[in-house]
């Protein structure tokens, strides 16, 4: 009866231990198999452009975990031994291949900013970069490497175009430089092979060669003011005066050059009112001067050239000269302001100036802190205008 009852007893804790051990196992495989399967299935997160080495590393554990947990089940190995061996190749896998990445990447980015940053860090600030700052995404370095090669773009295009400004510059100053000096150079040397001996033909030629040698002089005048206003060198003198009877003075003064082409100097009608500005009155009036000489140079015979002022708002006032000559065409109203530039070289060969009249404007204007614009059309005319601060009145 006793070994009857072991029997019985045995039997009935084999029966109860077995489908506890098979649901053991069942579990097991599923646990694994699920991990697998999410593994198979994370692969095109691993592929994403956006991943990150913890994702990327965890994925890739997962993997390799799953992989060993299911090849230890072919040993037939207690039920737990897979959970273990599972676990375990997971975190090691896991903080192996983090690391790794971490410390890859971290060495591709810094090679990275050695190229494309111009400063070099200290030890303390590499420091602070490594161990105490929070470290840069992909993403925020994909932007830095975006915003460098946008900012070599720009360096690139504007040496280009500086490199051209620097060819027409020389070009042209040569040209300038050119006709005055071989102007003067014939004369010396008609004087020389005997011209010399005639009176007046002498004094003629003399006459010819001083005018080219002031011309040389106003072009050395106009470089030396243009260099002195960009470098900041020449102060502004500011003052209050009334901008009205600046203009009145500089029609006196050009009155017998626009007598001479009958020409005609007026201010616009309903801006005669006196208005007051603050700005430096020497420099205005060469300013104005400029715009006028310009205007009577290239305007047409029996013309007009009129000066408006307006007031823009409390702080600024509007001065424009305008003519109604033949007008400049649309392509080199972007360029007009620079040095030497010259819309018709031929028309202007025989008017003479240095050429720098207009440069010269813009920076008189531009170290006010103001703006200049022109206006023009082909047989309409062209208008200059520029702003000035308002003054007390």
């Amino acid at each position: 009866m006793r070994a009857v009852s072991k029997n019985k007893k045995h039997k009935y804790k084999a029966g109860n231990t077995l489908p506890i051990i098979y649901y053991d196992l069942c579990l097991q495989k599923t646990v694994i198999f699920h991990f697998f399967n999410q593994s198979i299935h994370s692969l095109p997160v691993i592929a994403s452009k956006n991943t990150s080495p913890a994702r990327l590393s965890f994925f890739t554990a997962a993997g390799l975990s799953a992989l060993m947990a299911l090849l230890s089940l072919l040993l037939s190995p207690p039920w737990y031994i897979p959970l273990i061996v599972l676990g375990l190749v997971f975190l090691a896998a896991y903080f192996i291949y983090y690391y790794t990445l971490k410390y890859f990447i971290y060495r591709k980015i810094k090679l990275i900013y050695k190229f494309i940053y111009q400063t070099k860090a200290t030890k303390r600030e590499t420091f602070f970069y490594q161990n105490i700052l929070p470290q840069k995404s992909i993403d925020e370095v994909s932007r830095d490497v975006e915003r460098w090669a946008i900012e070599k773009k720009d360096e690139i295009e504007s040496l280009r175009r500086s490199e051209q400004f620097r060819k027409e510059f020389l070009m042209n100053l040569a040209h300038e430089l050119r006709t005055p000096i071989f102007t003067v150079q014939g004369y010396i040397h008609t004087l020389l092979d005997g011209a010399i001996d005639h009176p007046e033909i002498s004094k003629k030629f003399l006459n010819n060669a001083a005018k080219g040698i002031q011309r040389l002089v106003q072009l050395a005048d106009d470089l030396d003011q243009i260099s002195q206003l960009e470098s900041g060198q020449v102060p502004i003198i500011y003052e209050n005066f009334i901008i009205q009877d600046l203009i009145k003075d500089v029609y006196e003064e050009l009155m017998l050059k626009a007598r001479k082409r009958n020409i005609s100097l007026q201010l616009k009608k309903g801006t005669e009112t006196p208005i007051m500005v603050y700005a430096d009155k020497q420099k205005i009036k060469q300013v104005v001067v400029n715009l006028v000489e310009n205007a009577l140079k290239y305007g047409n015979d029996n013309g007009l050239v009129s000066t408006g002022c307006y007031r823009m708002d409390e702080q600024l006032v509007y001065v424009e000269v305008s003519d109604n000559g033949p007008g400049i065409a649309e392509e080199h109203l972007s360029r007009i302001f620079e040095r030497f530039y010259r819309a018709d070289r031929s028309r202007n060969s025989q008017i003479g100036g240095t050429g720098l009249g207009l440069a010269i404007v813009k920076h008189i204007i531009e170290a006010h802190g103001q703006t200049i614009n022109v206006r023009s059309k082909p047989d309409v005319g062209s208008s200059f205008g520029f702003t000035l601060e308002k003054g007390k009145d």
